[in-house]
């Protein structure tokens, strides 16, 4: 059993070989908190969730780090726009992400620092990359000399001499332009922190530096992202770390965005779609369906449309797992293993969309099962469909989604009692042959969105997919 990886610094799916037998470190550049998420920023979360969870199933020790950028200059903007303190506005939008990643089912990380809560580390790595000769300070500013590390760019494979580094206001000094900063001079009414080189702020490249560096070590398996991140963010990351005396990050994996119309969803193009508002119109499961099972390094395609087919995927899963839990009469459990072909899917680069065939395939035996009346292998189906879908996080009979599967769960009692009038009439028709009235019944109820399955109990029904 071997997991391979894409690694984008080696352009290429390579074996994975942790740093310590059955150990696997994980850092994932989380949430930047200067408002709520939408779906795209929760895409990335929800992929290395499936990541971690493949990676436990496969026995390892997993450890897993996200951090929360809760000062940058979007923030300090933010809080002078709302005339509101920086950390407020930070922490409103921390806990918006957190209830968004438990909305879709993610496992909390195992520490999920705080870029101020490590101001002492920062200022521990810019003082040992000025020494080195690495950095250098001008105007209260801190920058990273870029032709100081010859490795500088081998991740983004740019060419230094075309290289157009980003740069916000107040950035003086600059020995080259190309130079990043790391820490910048406070200004006024600003948040800001004392250093040896004065007040300030820092940049938000050396965040994620110094949090990998203090809770992962010299030295880790994995660090995650979007595919945005790649420059300037991680390629400035690893200039900081490896310049320090790190070896940084072995493997680097980068997951696509969601687009609306082939652009990234983003807040500053105003085609965001606010996760708080998303889980009111669609049950959380589904759109971890929906955001989870593409191949992570794929681009996702906004589109209500889109969503209706997960969701009405979704409902063929779910239906048999329902059916084949009546047929059984009670709690069916999950297999220990999962079907080969799915593993093998797995160990491919996460192979999602071809894992996922093998859950559809798996639930079409055992429906045909149902069909025959092989209560057997029916269930022997079930507990493998359990076992699958439990490592994408899938799992209807999970504690976790337990009572979420019913839009409206305050009205199901009401709805429940409205629709069992409705189906008595159905089955008076059906007792006196009258069969025209009722296939009218239950087309009827159909077309309000009500599905009606027959069963060995007696009619069932559960909400259908939207039209």
């Amino acid at each position: 059993m071997t997991i391979r990886l894409y690694d984008t610094s080696a352009r290429q799916i390579r074996d994975f070989v942790p740093l310590t037998a059955g150990c696997v470190s994980i850092y994932l550049c989380g949430a930047t908190v200067q408002a709520a998420p939408h779906i795209g920023h929760i895409r990335s979360g929800l992929n290395f969730d499936i990541m971690r969870r493949w990676f436990e199933y496969r026995g390892y020790d997993v450890t897993f780090i996200r951090n929360v950028t809760d000062i940058d200059d979007k923030i300090i903007n933010k809080s002078a726009e709302q005339g509101r303190p920086w950390w407020s506005i930070g922490y409103e939008n921390e806990r918006a992400f957190n209830a968004g990643y438990d909305a879709l089912g993610c496992l909390p990380p195992t520490y999920e620092p705080r870029a101020t809560g490590h101001i002492t580390e920062m200022i521990e790595m810019m003082r040992g990359l000025i020494e080195r000769g690495h950095a250098y300070e001008a105007d209260g500013n801190v920058y990273f000399d870029v032709r100081s590390f010859p490795g500088y760019l081998e991740l983004s494979n740019q060419d230094l001499d075309d290289l157009r580094q980003p740069s916000g206001d107040g950035e003086t000094g600059k020995r080259d332009q190309r130079d990043f900063a790391m820490w910048k001079v406070a200004k006024d009414g600003e948040p800001s922190w004392e250093t040896p080189w004065g007040r300030g702020r820092p940049g938000w490249h050396l965040e994620c530096s110094a949090m990998a560096h203090k809770y992962l070590g010299t030295a880790f398996d994995i660090h995650g992202g979007g595919i945005d991140l790649i420059f300037p963010h991680h390629e400035n990351e690893i200039a900081q770390a490896k310049a320090y005396g790190d070896e940084f990050a072995k493997y680097w994996v980068h997951n696509g965005w969601v687009t609306m119309s082939g652009e990234k969803m983003s807040k500053s193009l105003g085609n965001s779609v606010l996760v708080s508002e998303m889980v009111k119109a669609w049950r959380p499961i589904v759109l971890r369906y929906y955001l989870g099972t593409p191949h992570y390094r794929s681009m996702i395609e906004y589109s209500e449309e889109a969503l209706r087919e997960a969701e009405s995927a979704f409902a063929r899963i779910e239906g048999f797992v329902q059916r084949v839990i009546e047929k059984a009469g009670g709690e069916v459990a999950a297999a220990s293993e999962v079907p080969p072909a799915f593993a093998e899917a797995m160990d491919d680069d996460l192979g999602v969309p071809q894992a996922l065939a093998i859950i559809h395939t798996t639930v079409r035996q055992g429906n045909s099962a149902l069909a025959a009346d092989d209560k057997e292998a029916a269930v022997a189906r079930l507990a493998e469909v359990r076992a699958m879908l439990g490592v994408l996080g899938l799992d209807p009979l999970d504690p976790h989604w337990a009572g979420e599967g019913d839009r409206g769960e305050d009205l199901h009692g009401v709805v429940d009692t409205l629709v069992r009038l409705v189906l008595d009439q159905r089955q008076s028709a059906r007792e006196r042959k009258d069969w025209p009235a009722a296939d009218a019944i239950r087309d009827q109820l159909n077309q309000s969105g009500l599905v009606i399955e027959d069963s060995p109990t007696g009619p069932r029904w559960t909400l259908g997919p939207r039209q």
